[in-house]
């Protein structure tokens, strides 16, 4: 049942031509398709680069802030009688 109707197909000159182009416009529609997936997935991935980069500067910044703290006090209230502080 399916063999005879498959032969027509491919017998017609007309239906292989359109075969023919339906098969390159699904092909041009899915290599369009995987380049949106491929740029929101880079999208993704900046983003979380970016997200990355200001944490670390924040952590960073908190640490070099704790490096700078008085050690004790003493220190705290030599600092705050010089007005260092």
């Amino acid at each position: 049942m399916i063999a005879p109707l498959l032969t027509g197909f491919a017998s017609n000159p007309w239906v292989r031509s359109a075969l023919r182009y339906g098969a390159i416009v699904l092909a041009v529609l899915l290599f369009l398709l995987s380049l949106r997936r491929s740029g929101e997935r880079a999208g993704r991935l900046a983003k979380r680069l970016e997200t990355t980069e200001k944490v670390n500067d924040v952590q960073r910044r908190m640490l070099e802030a704790a490096a700078r703290r008085p050690r004790d006090r003493n220190e705290l209230a030599e600092r705050l009688r010089d007005g260092r502080f």
